[in-house]
């Protein structure tokens, strides 16, 4: 196999123009997390039309490029099709894709519409090409909730994948590490009596032993590229009459872990360190980074793409192999009232990923 050129400067159009018109019947079509089925549809049909052979699980959508080989080294190319729920304070209709000056007005339409379309666009673009790489593409759902029927449903369906490309919107930069995220529900027991008497233990000032543990503790370890794991007590309830000393309270924990730990470590050293029972609502999702001499890491100082540290979380974080994140749009935008993206980053996007994985194939090639 010989190397490939990267993709030619100016974007052909039809590329954008069918990836615009896609996005804006995703954006038609409302798909919070768990209700995607009619995003599914559309998502299974255009592949369709393609004439690609689809597989389908739940609300998952996915397909394999042409020459794919079990011997070759496999890229999935990710993103979700999901979203929130429109915010308060939107003015324009979520569900109605407004094009309006250089900017997509729609729910989804930056978080994660734009990286959707562009991966999809260029899963067609190397279907059929002769590559060192096997692509796959999917189109994935419960993304905003980290549900058990998204992603994580169908990765021993994918069959090995040595690494991953997920869309999110990043301005087109590399995170190459990214936080993981546990929620503790903490239960602290005391013993209930009159408040005239001294008697009975207080269930708060249990809890308060612990959340200032929570408030001071350093673990030892510190990612070079996500700084320290960090801890917040975020909710905290207690007691029902003013004169009854409180037998149970109950405070909520956001833990957001790093690359050094896993979930399960960190939740060991909680639990070692504190009073009150500890139940972690999930410790699935861990946290993930590159090395610095990964294939995908150095294709993007090839490129001269800007690489950074991600603190939210996304479909990586359940992903049992090397990946990293980057997309059109920008995360600000995500979960915002009149939710955008500009048209431009779209055909940025397109060429940005063309290029990386051209990059890719011709490093394997070298």
């Amino acid at each position: 196999m010989t190397s490939t050129p990267l993709f030619p400067e100016k974007v052909h159009e039809d590329y954008l123009q069918s990836s615009l018109e896609l996005l804006k019947d995703l954006i038609r079509t409302p798909s919070v997390s768990k209700s995607e089925g009619a995003t599914a549809d559309l998502i299974e049909n255009f592949l369709n039309t393609q004439n690609i052979p689809v597989e389908r699980k739940h609300h998952n959508v996915w397909a394999r490029s042409r020459n794919y080989q079990p011997d070759k080294p496999t890229l999935l190319l990710n993103s979700h099709h999901d979203t929130v729920k429109p915010n308060a304070g939107y003015t324009l209709n979520p569900f109605e894709p407004i094009e309006k000056e250089t900017k997509l007005y729609g729910l989804g339409s930056n978080d994660a519409g734009a990286s959707l379309v562009s991966l999809l666009h260029v899963f067609l673009y190397f279907y059929e090409a002769a590559m060192p790489l096997n692509i796959i593409f999917s189109a994935t759902a419960e993304e905003e909730i980290s549900g058990e029927n998204g992603l994580s449903a169908i990765i021993s369906d994918l069959g090995a994948v040595d690494f991953a490309i997920v869309g999110e919107p990043t301005g087109m930069r590399m995170a190459f590490a990214e936080k993981g995220l546990m929620v503790l529900d903490g239960y602290a027991k005391g013993k209930s009596s009159h408040t005239a008497r001294d008697e009975g233990e207080n269930a708060i000032y249990v809890a308060m032993q612990d959340i200032d543990w929570f408030r001071s503790y350093q673990f030892e370890k510190v990612s070079p590229i996500l700084g320290p794991v960090k801890m917040n007590v975020t909710m905290i309830e207690a007691g029902y009459q003013h004169n009854m000393i409180p037998d149970h309270c109950h405070f909520v924990v956001d833990v957001r872990t790093t690359p050094g730990y896993t979930n399960l470590e960190i939740l060991e050293t909680i639990k070692e360190h504190t009073l009150s029972e500890l139940i972690p609502r999930s410790t699935r999702l861990n946290p993930s980074g590159l090395s610095e001499d990964h294939l995908l890491v150095q294709a993007a100082k090839m490129l001269n793409l800007e690489l950074f540290g991600s603190p939210t979380l996304s479909d990586q974080s359940l992903m049992p192999f090397p990946s990293c994140k980057i997309g059109p749009g920008v995360s600000e935008r995500s979960h915002t009232a009149d939710e955008f993206v500009y048209v431009k980053e779209i055909k940025i996007g397109i060429k940005g990923y063309i290029d990386l994985i051209t990059t890719l194939n011709n490093m394997i090639v070298s």
